[in-house]
């Protein structure tokens, strides 16, 4: 039997309303912090990068996909992916045993130690740093921020005044005017703030555990994930990837 002209129209339109070249269109929102350099920070003229950005980018053009990397506030970040207001966060996050709960990582891409960062001419050790009575900046949301909070000062018992902060760059500042006697942080950041001639310097690690970064995506998004881990595998291999970790993270 012939369909009535106008369910014929309404068909077609569907089908090309539906076809896998629109859905292929889709972009995806990568979550960052918009202030943690060397992997992910908005620059002056308000555009994002960093290492992750352009890791990021080079993987959805060898995959065929389109990104768009959008601020968020780094202590909501996983719930802001969970309530799909973004699809990634490719922003230096560590992969924990707390965040594979409910999210799923991607391979490993880099690996972090955790370091305490202080005036360039203060005459502190770590421990000095830790004293009583003073003050270590953090940034808040982050692993360091928890694992010091439990292991140094609920489990050790020790006496300084943790300081939360929007983020690291934020807590180098207050080293510098003197507000906090040290900030905590990854290594990658810590060098960065060295690299950029700020009057600061790595006192050490405060005994917390290397961490891995990963690309965080939702659980059910397991072929997006497949996606993912294919392009930066091959990115791994390339020169370019010799060229960001040079460009952003070794500078030298």
């Amino acid at each position: 039997m012939r369909k009535p002209w106008h369910l014929a129209a309404v068909a077609v339109l569907c089908f090309f309303l539906l076809s896998p070249a629109d859905a292929a269109e889709k972009v995806y929102i990568n979550g960052i912090d918009a202030n943690f350099p060397p992997f992910a920070y908005v620059d002056k003229k308000g555009v994002p990068d960093g290492f992750d950005i352009k890791a990021l980018d080079w993987i959805a053009k060898d995959q065929g996909f389109k990104v768009k990397h959008q601020p968020q506030d780094w202590d909501s970040i996983v719930p802001s992916l969970l309530a799909r207001k973004i699809d990634i966060v490719a922003s230096g996050m560590s992969i924990t045993d707390a965040r594979k709960k409910q999210v799923n990582f991607s391979t490993p891409y880099w690996k972090i130690k955790q370091v305490l960062v202080a005036k360039k001419d203060a005459r502190l050790t770590v421990e000095q740093a830790l004293a009583a009575g003073n003050r270590i900046g953090v940034q808040r949301g982050t692993t360091e921020a928890k694992w010091i909070d439990e292991n140094l000062i609920r489990k050790k018992g020790l006496k300084f005044q943790l300081v939360q902060y929007d983020s690291a760059p934020m807590a180098i500042e207050d080293v510098l005017n003197g507000r906090i006697a040290a900030a905590a942080m990854d290594d990658a950041p810590a060098m960065d703030a060295v690299s950029k001639k700020k009057a600061v310097k790595i006192l050490g690690t405060f005994g917390m555990p290397d961490e891995l970064f990963g690309y965080a995506v939702r659980k059910e998004d397991t072929a997006f994930l497949n996606r993912i881990n294919a392009g930066l595998t091959k990115l791994m291999k390339t020169p370019y990837w010799k060229e960001l970790v040079k460009t952003y993270i070794n500078k030298k």
